[in-house]
Formats: structure tokens, sequence, C-alpha cells
């Protein structure tokens, strides 16, 4: 998002108008949630001014910074060392989900009896190197990386995290430290990793994509 991210963090950002953490978080009220661990690190400052204690999005809010870029893995293993206790959902701040999606995905990994679960959504499509398939059969998630070109299922970043994928935070190659892997390490051990399908996402990736996502009228123009 460079330039923009030089003065700004992404989940200030705006889509529809609204900073995307605001969004977010409301979602996750309306999905029943309670209490949310923002990880906060590039411009942090920023993130814990606009989200407060949590009590304008009916959410109880505890922070925790990650001091450097080290990938989704340090930044969810920083919220576990600070007491947020699985099954949790993880959830990218630089995303919208369709509205109601996130719910309808904690409660299909809730039902699921799972050990984890990966949202997976068709728009937008799979788009390597920063957004891969995810392969998934008969609802379970096989390969969380997957380099199939006929796979039109996406990886998300929304993701249900329960305690037995714990442990296999530990000795992960990098840094960066990925969750990608982490998932994958409770695959190849047997856990039943749930593929659940969600709507359409908009994402804030490009600098282009806080004009479209905003000015949704500019694309007639293309």
């Amino acid at each position: 998002m460079r330039p923009l991210s030089e003065r700004w963090p992404k989940p200030v950002l705006p889509i529809d108008g609204r900073p995307v953490i605001a969004t977010l978080l409301r979602e996750l009220a309306a999905a029943g949630c309670t209490h949310a661990t923002v990880v906060t690190g590039h411009l942090a400052e920023q993130v814990e001014r606009l989200v407060g204690d949590g009590r304008a999005f009916a959410l109880d809010v505890a922070f925790v910074r990650q001091l450097r870029a080290d990938g989704s893995a340090d930044a969810v293993g920083r919220a576990l060392a600070a007491g947020a206790e699985p099954p949790f959902l993880v959830v990218g701040a630089d995303t919208l989900f369709t509205s109601g999606d996130v719910a309808r995905f904690a409660t299909a990994f809730g039902e699921s009896g799972a050990a984890g679960a990966i949202a997976v959504r068709r728009d937008p499509a799979p788009a390597p190197p920063h957004r891969f398939a995810v392969r998934v059969e008969s609802g379970r998630v096989t390969r969380v990386l997957d380099h199939d070109p006929r796979n039109p299922l996406a990886g998300a970043p929304l993701w249900g995290l329960g305690p037995a994928l714990v442990p296999h935070f530990e000795g992960l190659g990098g840094p960066p430290y990925e969750l990608a892997e982490v998932f994958q390490r409770g695959v190849d051990a047997g856990l039943h990793v749930a593929g659940i399908e969600i709507g359409r996402t908009r994402d804030l990736t490009r600098p282009v994509d806080l004009m479209q996502e905003n000015f949704p009228y500019l694309n007639a123009y293309e």
C-alpha cells in the first residue's frame, strides 16, 4: 500500500467511508464474540487510538504489539502469549467480508468439531503469490497453499484456530512465521481442518484498491 501506508496503517484505511478495522470489529461482535485481541505493528498508535477500549464496538479489547513484521503466525503467537485462549477466530484487518459471513464462518467452525478452519472464496480468485488457492476435499483442507491453477478457491484471511493446533506453532521456519505452515502441519498430522466457503471479499492490497472500493463508479471508465 505504499505510499499510503507510510502515513496510515492499513486497518484504519476506509472501505465505504469506514475504517476497515471498525467494520471488522462490529462483524465479530455480531458473530457472538465478546473479546478481541488486536495485534498492532506499523503505526500502532493510530489503530489503538481508533479502537480504544472496544466499547464502541460492543467488545472488550486488548492490544498486543508485534515489534517486527514477522508474519501471521508470529502475530497469533503473541496474542497467545498475552493470554488469548483458543478456540478463536483470526481475521486480517485489510479485508472486508460479505455482511454476515464472519458469523456464518464462526458457526460452521463451531459446529464442525474441527481443530481449525480456513475460509475460502471464489471472488477474488486465486492470484499467487499473495493469494494462493486452498485445496478442499469433502469439506476438509488437504493443502493450505495449493499450486493447482485449476483450483478456483482462494484462501481468505479468516481462520478458526482450536487448541489442538497450538503445538504446531513450535519450531516454525522463518522469519517470517506464517499461519499457513501451522495449519499445514496440523493437516499433515491428521487434524481435521475445515474448509468453509464464504462469499465475496473486498481487499486492500494496492493503492488503487482504496479508490475502487470507495469510488466504485470509477470502474465504469476502465
